[in-house]
């Protein structure tokens, strides 16, 4: 799992910034920290060393820290230069006139890390695990093939061996024995490629992401009440009650009394995976979502 990566879509989440917020007062302050923000967050073509592909579920932050400050300075200028030639919004390199480029860089993301995602990093992972089982049902049942189903826009299989990541015109890479990794973030959009071979990964934001999944107020929703309404909409992807505490901010026993009646009503299901159970939508459930989400959506129109 990239921390990384999550790291780096949050980063382009902010770049809008108003001088009043943290983030924009920093880039104000700093020319090189504006520089790279602006770059990595407005490029068809990361630099390599701020898209470290994970080497397994447990890579830490500190890993890719580790691995972007271990990168030279001529080096991280090749790469800067080939993303600016790719960037629609940025003002050029020459901030990166540095010595120490990628060690800086870590120190701003290290700090990034710690301001604007640790904070929020239980509520995310659980996010991020909820895709990655999700993936992991559909390989078993139908083929590693339609992994690919619903994951991005534009990424699909070409022909009966090919995988299409981008429309841009870049060379093809051929995934070897190191396999392709793929690597959810929790952003509502946006994917990338991550290289560094032969490890390949494709980035690609999560199911049930941050992206305004809270149902209103009105029909539906107020009749179940907001708490329930929202556990029908968040299992959507199957969680377990520990996930969906954390991803609601609640107690475990609270979510267990919710998920209990729900249970009771034909709503969700449980099923038990190894040593956990997750729940899950059954078709009385699922024309809930519909009615709720239709209600939300008809209401704030």
């Amino acid at each position: 799992m990239s921390q990384l990566a999550v790291l780096r879509r949050e980063l382009d989440s902010r770049t809008v910034s108003p001088q009043g917020n943290v983030l924009g007062r920093w880039l104000d302050a700093d020319p090189f920290v504006d520089g790279l923000v602006r770059l990595v967050t407005a490029t068809k073509f990361l630099p390599d060393f701020v898209a470290i592909p994970p080497t397994g579920m447990n890579t830490r932050l500190e890993d890719e820290l580790t691995a972007m400050r271990a990168i030279g300075d001529q080096e991280a200028r090749t790469m800067l230069a080939e993303a600016q030639k790719f960037a629609w919004a940025s003002d050029g390199i020459e901030w990166a006139d540095a010595d120490g480029i990628t060690i800086m860089a870590a120190d701003v993301f290290d700090r990034c890390w710690a301001q604007f995602v640790e904070p929020d990093w239980q509520r995310r992972r659980a996010i991020m695990e909820r895709d990655i089982r999700h993936r992991a049902g559909v390989i078993a049942v139908n083929g590693w093939r339609h992994a690919l189903d619903g994951m991005a826009g534009g990424v699909q299989w070409v022909g009966h061996d090919s995988i299409q990541f981008s429309t841009q015109a870049f060379s093809d890479r051929l995934v070897g024995d190191a396999g392709l990794v793929f690597v959810p973030h929790t952003g509502p959009r946006g994917q990338w490629t991550c290289e560094a071979p032969p490890r390949i990964a494709l980035v690609y934001p999560a199911r049930g992401a941050l992206a305004g999944r809270t149902p209103g107020e009105h029909g539906v929703a107020r009749l179940l009440g907001p708490r329930k309404a929202r556990i029908i909409v968040e299992l959507q992807t199957p969680a377990t009650p520990s996930q969906l505490a954390t991803l609601l901010d609640v107690s475990l026993g609270t979510v267990s009394a919710h998920l209990a009646a729900l249970r009771d009503a034909g709503v969700v299901v449980g099923r038990r995976s190894g040593r956990a159970v997750y729940y899950e939508l059954t078709e009385t459930g699922e024309e809930l979502v519909r009615l709720v989400t239709a209600r939300s959506a008809s209401a704030t129109a």
